[in-house]
């Protein structure tokens, strides 16, 4: 049996800087899915070649405590320092992980990608709600090329799945998981269909980059998709003569209390008074961009 779907949306704008940005989660019906509580879609950017490239200086920091913030590039040069001592690049088809912790700064910039020399910046932006005792943890960071992140080339050349974060099968992403969560990210050829078979106890919900069918339902580039919590299936199909990507996400159901104020998620209001406090007084640290470069 098909998961029935229970709401749909399009994510409404909330630019950041220069950023155009869409926020899908949470929205007015949906707080979080499983261990997700936030999303911000960058939609496809073509920049000139001649375009100045975003450099990495300070004016973009800010904090972030009690989550794990997840990058997942499809195009462009993700660039990433942090206040525990952590630089990387993430390039397109890479992802990058961010446990907060008990408290960090961070500051990124996306240019285009200088290996794939086509001037696109594309890409998403997932908070992970950690569990009480893994938001007390020390900060951590992860970054993930695209070669590292394992694909299932899918039956009958109709595209491939990749295993961001979580498992699919016996793939495994490298990425840290403390409550059950997976995000696959579907490239599904012209006139295909896969089928995604859900797992018992899991919140389901998608996001499509391209329109696409699922579950004999037509949906626009753009779109946010929940499902039930039945067990069932999802079908997709591409009816169209151009391939297509959808981002399925989801995991086990967060049950601790959730108290999320600006950019720290917690359990209670206390601890997020207490978030502020700390960063105000100085103890999530400083980024010395001199000493990562």
């Amino acid at each position: 049996m098909k998961k029935k779907i229970t709401f749909t949306s399009q994510g409404r704008r909330a630019d950041v800087g220069d950023y155009e940005i869409y926020r899908i989660l949470p929205n007015h019906y949906v707080k979080a899915v499983g261990p997700f509580v936030f999303l911000d879609y960058v939609p496809p950017v073509l920049h000139a070649a001649d375009e100045p490239r975003k450099a990495v200086n300070g004016s973009g920091a800010h904090p972030h405590r009690g989550i794990a913030t997840l990058t997942y590039v499809l195009n462009g040069e993700a660039d990433h320092f942090d206040s525990n001592g952590h630089h990387a690049k993430v390039y397109s088809g890479g992802a990058q992980w961010m446990k907060a912790g008990t408290g960090i700064i961070h500051d990124e910039v996306i240019n285009p990608d200088p290996q794939a020399d086509n001037g696109l910046t594309h890409g998403f932006q997932f908070w992970v709600n950690l569990p009480a005792k893994n938001k007390a943890e020390k900060p951590d960071y992860v970054p993930v090329q695209s070669s590292e992140i394992p694909v299932r080339e899918l039956d009958d050349n109709a595209g491939w799945l990749k295993a961001v974060t979580g498992t699919y099968g016996q793939y495994a992403s490298k990425i840290p998981v403390y409550l059950e969560q997976f995000i696959y990210h579907l490239h599904l050829e012209p006139g295909k269909t896969f089928l995604l078979q859900d797992e018992e106890g899991l919140e389901y919900a998608a996001f499509l980059v391209n329109d696409a069918t699922i579950n004999d339902m037509e949906f626009s580039k753009g779109e946010f998709v929940l499902f039930e919590k039945n067990t069932g299936t999802i079908e997709s199909r591409n009816h169209s003569d151009r391939p297509i990507d959808i981002i399925f996400f989801g995991g086990a159901t967060y049950t601790e209390r959730i108290v999320a104020q600006g950019p720290f998620v917690m359990n209670t209001q206390q601890e997020i008074a207490t978030a502020y406090s700390d960063f105000h007084n100085g103890k999530y640290g400083k980024i010395r961009y001199e000493q990562q470069a």
